[in-house]
């Protein structure tokens, strides 16, 4: 049944009115609050975008993005900051040819702190010199990381050549990546942290990427034994040089197993107090001055000049745990051993490098190293 108008009403005159622009669709979250890694996408249904501006409210700035194959989204193709807003501004055009200008909005979260992957050794250290054949790749993280598999998912080792390696957690906040076996000499590595936008939990987000390159020098690696009282050192494989040393004694003995040098000085102040013997009067004090040191592990283990035991060195162990080399000698292993170079501890009566010491990443088979990894 049809309705007519009462006797005498009259009809309201006819209107014409646009339909309103259909709506902007932005992902993830409809723009807000999202993380500045997220994969921002732009479409406006039903429609065909000719073209789509992305910019920073404040600065201008235009973000990067592209259009897919089909014309029907936009990729967001850069990160964003945080705590930014981004107006979007879209041009499409309809099935009938209709063309309009929509617009829309992204804003980006605040965190409420945010963490750094800080890259050891740092490669402005090693830019000169490279790396040596034991050298471990370590991210330091300013932050306790509790999910662990979540961040070692951003982080990336690429060698050329190809060479099998695995990351292993010492502890929440640091993380080490060798080689199953030795770096081949002239292996050039890229290592990537791309932890900016990851969310660590509690608010706190990653503050940067991080992206360097390493190149491996010649493998120079010292044998000491103390059982001959010698430090061999081979280049390359090839045996260079023999001196005769001083290693830790009975009540101090020097670790076992591979050490990989981790720092080196000219002069360095050694002193007892680095293991809690400060009394001045305790037989195994000690504060002086020693020349060529380069560390070994973090127990003030070094490989150093030692005028007062050159008369013993080669015959007996008497050292606080490091390895005495004569002025010549220290010098020359100064010269020739640098970051990342391997001192193979055999025969000396000591404990075998703990792995959390410093670099004992070596001390561990191939087998436990690979269970220290978030991901296996």
């Amino acid at each position: 049944m049809t309705g007519t108008p009462a006797a005498g009403s009259t009809d309201a005159p006819a209107t014409s009115t646009e339909p309103p622009p259909a709506p902007v669709t932005i992902q993830p979250d409809g723009g807000k609050d999202v993380t500045p890694v997220a994969p921002i996408t732009v479409t406006v249904p039903g429609r065909t975008l000719t073209d789509v501006s992305v910019n920073n409210i404040v600065t201008g700035v235009t973000v990067d993005g592209s259009l897919s194959p089909d014309e029907s989204t936009w990729h967001i193709g850069e990160p964003l900051g945080y705590g930014n807003r981004y107006r979007v501004v879209v041009h499409s055009v309809g099935p009938d040819g209709d063309r309009e200008r929509t617009t829309g909005m992204i804003t980006t979260l605040t965190p409420a702190d945010t963490f750094e992957a800080n890259l050891i050794p740092a490669p402005s250290l090693v830019q000169r010199s490279g790396i040596g054949v034991g050298q471990p790749i370590v991210f330091q993280f300013t932050k306790p990381v509790r999910n662990r598999a979540r961040i070692e998912r951003q982080l990336s080792v690429v060698t050329e050549p190809k060479q099998q390696g695995s990351w292993y957690w010492m502890d929440s906040q640091n993380v080490h990546y060798r080689p199953k076996h030795f770096w081949r000499p002239g292996t050039e590595i890229t290592v990537k942290g791309m932890v900016y936008g990851v969310d660590l939990g509690g608010g706190v987000f990653g503050g940067s990427d991080t992206i360097n390159r390493y190149r491996v020098h010649d493998s120079w690696i010292a044998k000491a034994d103390g059982k001959s009282h010698l430090v061999r050192v081979y280049h390359n494989g090839e045996l260079v040089k023999t001196m005769r040393a001083s290693l830790g004694k009975r009540s101090t003995p020097t670790h076992r197993g591979i050490h990989v040098i981790s720092e080196r000085h000219k002069k360095y102040l050694m002193t007892s107090c680095s293991y809690g013997v400060c009394d001045k009067q305790d037989p195994d004090f000690y504060r002086t001055v020693a020349r060529w040191s380069s560390r070994i592990s973090n127990d003030g283990e070094f490989v150093h000049e030692n005028p007062a035991t050159v008369g013993v060195q080669g015959e007996r162990n008497v050292s606080h745990g490091c390895i005495n080399l004569n002025g010549a000698d220290a010098k020359w292993f100064y010269n020739h051993l640098s970051y990342g170079d391997v001192v193979i501890v055999t025969r000396s009566g000591g404990p075998k490098l703990p792995v959390w010491n410093l670099y004992g990443d070596w001390s561990l088979s191939w087998r436990d190293w690979l269970e220290g990894s978030a991901l296996s």
